[in-house]
């Protein structure tokens, strides 16, 4: 086999699913081949011998492995402390903690990188760092898909408490005005104090989701009981629609 047709094949199935196609740097990183001998590669007249086609396929699978043992997971921050601020132009919502010019290295450091994080968990936990919700995101940044979830309502979360007035009005006694407790339903941020933050190859992020929810059912506030192979099965529908399709042209 020509060495070259083999990189055109390879490369094509490696671009097929990617933004933007390999550098040399890149491809002589994954297949384990030095850019020289890539360069020389390229050439029609260099012939492979089964030998050296399995040795590079070999290769491949062993970058592969080292790439996902490296980074399939990567903690970005754990049991951060949550400082929640109004934001948004009612101030209507709250952000886990301030992103204003203002707030600091830090903490604008931090959200630049879950804003970089395009896939991964996310994990809200009470003031004693008992874990109360466990989330995920492969469509969007963890800063906006976990700020949406700080704010949203559950029916989870609900708690007998007495409502008490906030504005200026003069106090009377539970004996004078009887205030009666009541089922009232929270939101993420009345019992929030810390979250954590992975970030997570997109293929692994339902099942550890699923692993995370099914591990603590009885701990954690989430109300649905994910399952194991959500991916493997949307990609096995995936594959016979699209076989479907052909048969049918």
């Amino acid at each position: 086999m020509k060495s070259s047709e083999l990189l055109r094949h390879l490369e094509k199935k490696m671009n097929k699913d990617r933004e933007q196609n390999l550098s040399e740097v890149e491809l002589s990183g994954i297949l384990g081949i030095p850019l020289p001998t890539l360069s020389h590669w390229r050439k029609d007249t260099t012939i492979l011998t089964a030998l050296q086609a399995a040795n590079v396929i070999t290769r491949a699978q062993r970058t592969a492995r080292h790439h996902v043992h490296a980074h399939a997971v990567k903690a970005i921050v754990e049991f951060f402390p949550i400082d929640a601020v109004p934001v948004g132009r009612d101030e209507n919502r709250l952000d886990v903690f301030d992103t204003s010019a203002d707030a600091g290295k830090h903490l604008l450091g931090l959200r630049d990188i879950l804003c970089a994080a395009k896939s991964g968990l996310y994990i809200f936990y009470d003031t004693r760092g008992k874990a109360l919700y466990a989330g995920q995101t492969k469509k969007q940044d963890i800063w906006k898909e976990m700020n949406l979830a700080f704010n949203r309502d559950r029916s989870a979360q609900v708690m007998t408490l007495v409502r008490h007035p906030w504005t200026d009005v003069n106090f009377k006694p539970a004996h004078i005005q009887v205030r009666q407790p009541k089922d009232q339903q929270l939101k993420l941020y009345d019992l929030a104090a810390y979250f954590s933050a992975y970030e997570v190859i997109p293929e692994m992020v339902d099942d550890l989701e699923a692993l995370l929810i099914r591990a603590f059912p009885n701990d954690l506030l989430n109300y649905k009981m994910e399952k194991f192979g959500k991916a493997a099965r949307k990609a096995a529908k995936t594959k016979a629609a699209n076989a479907a399709a052909k048969r049918a042209k």
